[in-house]
This record gives structure tokens, C-alpha cells and sequence, in this order.
């Protein structure tokens, strides 16, 4: 931002409630910059979740009384090409740069670096970020070094304004049944997502039939786009509070606290930055374990 550049920053924006503050701070640069900001969470450029969620915002399912997201998968072939053979050459510091998915400071968990797409979702639906959760995880099947310090499985209940309570979910074990969805439940129907379809039971059913063009590359056509008309788009806040919803679950299942949304964005010093980046000597930080692990 300082430098006048546009950004396409993929998700997670960050790991820690240090880090989503830097977030939001050069977003508001970007605003007082006329600069782009844009976030890796395709799911806002896909059609069939453009078109559910513009029938949620109008009212189509009443009331928002509550919902579920899901990120549940099987884990080889999605994270299989993490697991590496150490060489006698790698220092601490580049063997979990190499295998960085296994380690917190790096990847933020599988609820930050996974599961944020459909927390963000949840987000967009109500216009709104959580204000309180209680979450709980841990490591039932990847107990071994060569999985670092992250967890396989949280399940998280956020509360959101007005009482709204959404259940997450997010698991990754071989063996098991896929899910990676989401669910809101309003007064008058409901709205299904998926990473292929959209769709509306209730008084007023709808099922998205049109065009489903690659979000992938919709979101950086939208970029572009937006930065040719002059009007650059920035979604670095609403990137940065997605991200924060996901850590603030992580958090309170690392040391099974409830935790307030304030308390983390404000008041939270938790940073999980190492000492140097350098190729060097990095202990792994301890696997957390629910009320033994300190609230930072």
C-alpha cells in the first residue's frame, strides 16, 4: 500500500489477531489511497453464491434464526504433498517452511487456512461478523512430529448479533465422509451452498441454473476490472474479519475458552511471528491443549 500497488492477497490474510490488525490498518490505507484490495475467498465470485445470497439479503428465507458451515474432508489427497523427508541440509526454519501446512505460525490451523471459506460465507449472509464463540479440537488421528503443532478436527458454535447461533465444522481424516457446505436457516426457508450449487427450499424455492464461470479466475477478471473503471474494489476489512472469525474459533479451542470478538481484535496479543526469519533453528511451539494452553 505504501508503495502504491494494488494486491491480490490469497486466504488466510493472517494467522494471529497481531497480524489481522496489520490487515485492516493497510486496508484503510488502500481506502485513503484509491488502491485494490483483493481476497482469495472465490466463493464471492461464483454465481450460484451471488444469486443465493441476494435472495437471503431480500428477505426470500425471513429471519436468519441460525446455520452450519462445514470444511470436512478426507486428508492424503488434499495434504499429502506436505509431508516431506527432512534433508541433513534444511534448518528448522526451512523444513516447516517446506511443510508449512503443519505448523500454526504458518498456516494458522485448518480452521484458518481451510475452513475461512465458508466462515466468510456465514459472514456474508448475515452481514456481520460473530461477537462471542466456544470452540473445541485436538489431534485423534495426526499425533505424529511430522504433523507439527496444527489440529485434524475443531467444531465451533459462533454468536452472532440478535442471538443468531452458526455451528462450524471443519475435520480432515482419511477414511471419512466429505462435507463442505453451508447452511442458513431463516423464518421462512433456508439457503444450501456448495462449492457447485445453490439453492432455496422454503416459500419461496429457487435452484440457480445459469452460467457457473471458473471463480478463480472470475475474482482476479473482477479485479481488473475494477481497477480499469477507476473504482478499485477493497476488501481488505471484510478479509481481515473472516480471517479473525476463523482464528477467534482456533483460539477458543486451543484453551477452551469462550471468547468475545472485542476482547480478540482489541485487547489480544497473541503473535505467532518466530524470533528472525532466517534459515536457522526453530523449536516447534507445543501442541495446545485446552485449558492448560494460556489465553494470550
Amino acid at each position: 500500500m505504501a508503495a502504491g500497488k494494488h494486491v491480490f492477497m490469497e486466504k488466510p490474510v493472517a494467522v494471529d489477531p497481531v497480524g489481522v490488525r496489520s490487515v485492516i490498518t493497510s486496508s484503510d490505507l488502500a481506502q485513503q489511497k484509491n488502491l485494490a484490495i483483493l481476497a482469495g475467498t472465490q466463493r464471492r465470485h461464483q454465481n450460484h453464491y451471488i444469486e443465493v445470497m441476494k435472495r437471503v439479503h431480500d428477505g426470500t428465507i425471513g429471519d436468519i434464526v441460525g446455520g452450519q458451515c462445514y470444511f470436512v474432508i478426507h486428508d492424503k489427497p488434499w495434504l499429502g504433498h506436505f509431508l516431506k523427508e527432512r534433508q541433513s541440509g534444511w534448518s528448522d526454519m526451512e523444513y516447516q517452511c517446506r511443510c508449512w501446512y503443519w505448523y500454526n505460525w504458518l498456516c494458522g490451523d485448518c480452521i484458518v487456512e481451510q475452513h475461512v471459506h465458508n466462515l466468510d460465507i456465514m459472514n456474508w449472509a448475515l452481514g456481520a461478523h460473530p461477537v462471542k464463540c466456544l470452540g473445541i479440537g485436538g489431534r485423534e488421528v495426526r499425533k505424529g512430529p511430522e504433523y507439527g503443532n496444527i489440529y485434524d478436527h475443531f467444531a465451533v458454535e459462533y454468536e452472532y448479533p440478535g442471538g443468531v447461533r452458526i455451528h462450524s465444522m471443519c475435520r480432515q481424516t482419511d477414511g471419512c465422509s466429505n462435507r463442505i457446505a453451508e447452511r442458513v436457516v431463516g423464518t421462512q426457508g433456508a439457503a444450501n451452498t456448495d462449492e457447485a450449487a445453490g439453492s432455496i427450499e422454503g416459500q419461496a424455492p429457487f435452484k440457480y441454473t445459469g452460467p457457473t464461470p471458473n471463480p478463480y479466475e472470475q475474482e482476479h477478471a473482477d479485479l481488473i476490472a475494477s481497477i480499469r473503471a477507476g473504482e478499485p474494489l477493497n476488501h481488505g476489512r471484510r478479509i481481515a474479519e473472516s480471517t479473525l472469525t476463523a482464528i477467534m474459533g482456533r483460539m477458543s479451542a486451543y484453551t477452551g475458552k469462550e471468547l468475545k470478538w472485542d476482547w480478540v481484535l482489541k485487547a489480544s496479543q497473541l503473535d505467532l511471528t518466530p524470533p528472525q526469519y532466517e534459515m536457522t533453528d526453530l523449536p516447534v511451539e507445543p501442541v495446545a491443549i485446552p485449558g492448560v494452553t494460556p489465553l494470550v
